[in-house]
């Protein structure tokens, strides 16, 4: 009545228990209506509402075709993640080495591994900072979750925004399709950003959010995402003086840099080489069909004294070249080995 209605005629279509769907229709004028005004608002209203569940069903299965979509988008693009961690076999994730300033890092490893802190891992190429990175994540709490890898080094400039944070359908050109960033397959684990000292400054920014809000956009869309992630960085690089030559931000070096390991190079841990070279002869033998009993003092003289400038990876590449070309179980040295001539 507070409408002005004097006259209304409703045709009940469903009871819902707290209200009752149907159809009506009212006039402020008084009316009569004619004797079979149900039935026709009966015929109408079943061609709405059919129409109507039709759009919430519908709808319905498009949300849920939606959630199903994204779940295997996620599906598929960890399982490529985790097919590139398991190209690591367990015995090379092994850290070897008794020397003061090795076990120092170490000692660090597992005094932040438990921790949710930011790490930095400094050191030159070839000395294990992946092994530390994924050491450092089987420690901690997130151990269960995965570890993803981001090469910064490795990806052009413009793929690397569309390889950490993921982008939509139609973001640019080449996107056929939605792919899910780094960062979010590693919520609730552990992203391992190597090489970070090489990631394009106008990215550097966006980083920088996610580790202070923990918040990013797909490229291609408006929709903020949060992210629960631990960010675990090395890099080769001088980043006080990238600083300076302004390639790289002052406030990302300190939020990345809350813990920062250094790992000694070869040349500074020379106690630990004799331990390498028989642990990559074991490691390798079986693989490589031989057995090797003894490294005569010659050849591990010239191995210790060798300044590796490619540190470990350098070493266990001569080690097993080595083996190829040794004729008995006697490990020897080829002409082709840099520091051959220093001992031998």
């Amino acid at each position: 009545r507070r409408m002005g209605v004097v006259a209304a005629a409703f045709w009940a279509h469903r009871d819902l228990g707290s209200h009752v769907e149907g159809m009506a229709i009212s006039s402020t004028k008084p009316k009569i209506w004619p004797d079979d005004i149900v039935e026709r608002l009966g015929a109408v209203g079943e061609v709405l509402f059919n129409a109507l569940h039709r759009r919430r069903a519908d709808l319905k299965l498009q949300h849920a075709y939606d959630e199903i979509r994204n779940l295997k988008d996620h599906l598929e693009a960890e399982n490529i993640t985790l097919r590139e961690e398991i190209k690591v076999s367990f015995k090379d994730d092994e850290l070897i080495g008794k020397s003061h300033m090795f076990q120092t890092a170490l000692h660090q490893v597992e005094q932040v591994a438990s921790t949710d802190s930011t790490v930095l891992i400094l050191g030159e190429t070839g000395t294990g900072k992946g092994l530390i990175a994924r050491r450092i994540h089987r420690l901690s709490l997130r151990r269960d979750r995965p570890l993803v890898t981001v090469n910064c080094a490795a990806l052009p400039a413009t793929l690397i925004e569309s390889e950490l944070f993921g982008h939509e359908k139609g973001a640019f050109t080449g996107a056929i399709e939605r792919k899910i960033g780094r960062f979010e397959l590693a919520d609730g684990g552990t992203i391992f950003l190597d090489e970070v000292g090489d990631l394009p400054l106008e990215l550097q920014a966006k980083l920088l959010r996610v580790l202070q809000d923990h918040e990013f956009e797909r490229l291609g869309s408006s929709t903020t995402r949060t992210v629960d992630t631990r960010v675990i960085s090395a890099t080769n690089r001088d980043l006080d003086m990238l600083i300076e030559k302004r390639a790289f931000r002052a406030d990302l070096y300190y939020r990345l840099g809350v813990f920062p390991i250094r790992i000694p190079s070869l040349c500074e841990r020379r106690d630990d080489i004799p331990l390498l070279v028989w642990f990559f002869i074991t490691h390798l033998q079986t693989r490589l069909g031989k057995a090797f009993k003894t490294v005569p003092p010659r050849v591990m003289d010239a191995l210790v004294s060798y300044d590796w400038p490619g540190n470990i990876r350098e070493l266990r590449n001569i080690v097993e070249r080595a083996m190829i070309l040794s004729p008995g179980s006697k490990l020897e040295l080829d002409e082709a080995f840099p520091g051959r001539h220093r001992t031998i």
